[in-house]
């Protein structure tokens, strides 16, 4: 069985780390070094750093934020905003990120999917899909500029159309859910996890340990992210792990 992932996330604006929900009333979390180094000690598989506001500024990730916090790591390590050419995804993982993640660069362009599988392999390129449920529609639209704009996609068809193009992961965030600490979305995860074969991240509601047990017993999900809950430390990675292996769920 594939163990399963537990990810803290770096949202990080004007480099300083920050939660809201639903993507909006931001507060201060602290700083993103400092807290990549914590993550780093307190066994985090992997950890995601997202500079949240950057393509909707039209600016290029902090480089030297990156830098710095690579240098406290010895796992996986995610980057992600502002990026819009191969040239970004290189000047990322120069700076010591293991893989890059597009989102809305990945929906304007998806070319740019493709053309960074090739050059940097498939393990490099995490698509990030950030879904809201449409009522009318009955089903989950993808949004881009951190949440701001809506496309046509629809969240699962658009999961199949990245992972034909090279994604080598999905890093699935349920704007519906997000800072909510209601639980994942699980109807979404599902339909998404159960439609690719490339690994997918749930991201947006979690808020106590059994919402962890409920996302991977309940869809296919490979890995969670949670973001306040580990910064405000309302739980911690170590206990989230003991929790699931004590109820049979592989982690590492």
């Amino acid at each position: 069985m594939i163990t399963k992932r537990i990810i803290p996330c770096l949202d990080v604006k004007d480099g300083r780390v920050v939660k809201g929900v639903s993507f909006v009333n931001l507060r201060d979390a602290g700083d993103p070094v400092e807290l990549a180094a914590l993550y780093n000690r307190e066994r985090a598989d992997e950890l995601v750093f997202l500079d949240i506001s950057a393509s909707h500024e039209g600016r290029k990730t902090m480089i030297e934020v990156v830098r710095k916090a690579a240098a406290e790591l010895s796992i996986p390590f995610t980057v992600g905003g502002g990026i819009s050419t191969v040239d970004d995804m290189f000047h990322l993982l120069r700076a010591g990120a293991d893989k890059v993640s597009i989102n809305t660069a990945a929906v304007l362009q998806p070319e740019l999917i493709k053309a960074g599988a090739k050059r940097f392999g498939c393990q490099c390129i995490v698509v990030a899909i950030d879904a809201k449920y449409d009522e009318k529609l009955q089903d989950w639209l993808v949004y881009t500029h951190g949440g701001r704009r809506v496309t046509e996609w629809r969240a699962v068809e658009w999961a199949k159309e990245v992972e034909r193009l090279g994604a080598g992961e999905i890093l699935l965030t349920s704007m519906d859910r997000d800072g909510q600490k209601d639980g994942y979305d699980i109807a979404l995860t599902k339909a998404v996890s159960e439609a690719v074969s490339i690994p997918v991240i749930a991201s947006g509601g979690a808020g106590k340990e059994e919402h962890f047990y409920d996302v991977f017993t309940e869809t296919k999900a490979n890995a969670a992210l949670a973001a306040s809950i580990f910064h405000f430390q309302e739980l911690s990675i170590g206990g989230v792990k003991s929790y699931l292996q004590e109820r049979g769920v592989e982690v590492r």
